[in-house]
């Protein structure tokens, strides 16, 4: 009887797991391949399907501002090399939402064995036992998971939140502070609960400049 290897979802603050995989772009080493960049590792169902035709089609039109934010896109289905080519030709010929002639550059894994997809936790058994849940990772430059969403089979992805995480994710790491609820960049964020009743009493009493409190455990910085 055959031995099949089981694993452990990876989850927020784990290593991400190594892999080499077969794209439509080469070989690719991860996370060797990819150091000091944020990672978008995504799956879906698969290949010749409308909700991936449009998330493939949206994130190739992102890809300049993905890049912007030092971030590498990787797509990933259990299709062949060979089905991932033809559909990608077949995404540059389709018009939608105002895009068109779109060129796919991003790697797209060939995961015909779920090699890839096994290690993330992207095949799901009460979904499908044959196709990746339409899953996306956030790997951060230490290839640390930073952030997990799961989408069922039929809902497409908003990528306007996915590229806003980024932002916040980066925001975040750069100046100390975490984001509110509907956060944009420029919007101001929160700074750490104070750690004392010493810091709380002055955070309250005497505010910087740049800082002002709601209450003693939520003070926020100015951005403008």
């Amino acid at each position: 009887m055959e031995e099949t290897t089981s694993y452990r979802m990876p989850l927020i603050g784990d290593t991400a797991p190594s892999f080499v995989a077969k794209t439509t772009q080469g070989e690719i080493h991860f996370p060797e391949d990819y150091k000091g960049k944020w990672v978008i590792l995504f799956s879906h169902p698969a290949d010749f399907t409308p909700v991936c035709t449009t998330e493939f089609m949206t994130f190739a039109s992102m890809m300049d501002e993905f890049k912007a934010m030092n971030t590498e896109l990787i797509g990933l289905s259990v299709d062949s090399l060979y089905a991932h080519i033809a559909w990608l030709r077949k995404i540059k010929e389709l018009e939608w939402k105002g895009m068109k002639g779109l060129e796919v550059n991003f790697p797209l894994i060939e995961d015909i064995r779920m090699d890839v997809a096994n290690k993330f936790g992207m095949i799901q058994p009460g979904q499908s036992n044959t196709q990746a849940v339409r899953a996306v990772f956030v790997i951060d430059p230490q290839a640390k998971i930073r952030l997990i969403l799961y989408y069922p089979l039929s809902t497409g992805r908003n990528f306007d939140e996915i590229k806003r995480i980024i932002q916040a994710l980066q925001k975040a790491d750069k100046d100390g502070v975490a984001t509110p609820a509907d956060w944009r960049p420029g919007d101001d964020c929160i700074v750490p609960t104070a750690g004392s009743c010493g810091t709380a009493k002055e955070r309250m009493e005497t505010p910087s400049e740049d800082t002002y409190c709601l209450d003693w455990f939520m003070c926020f910085k100015k951005e403008k």
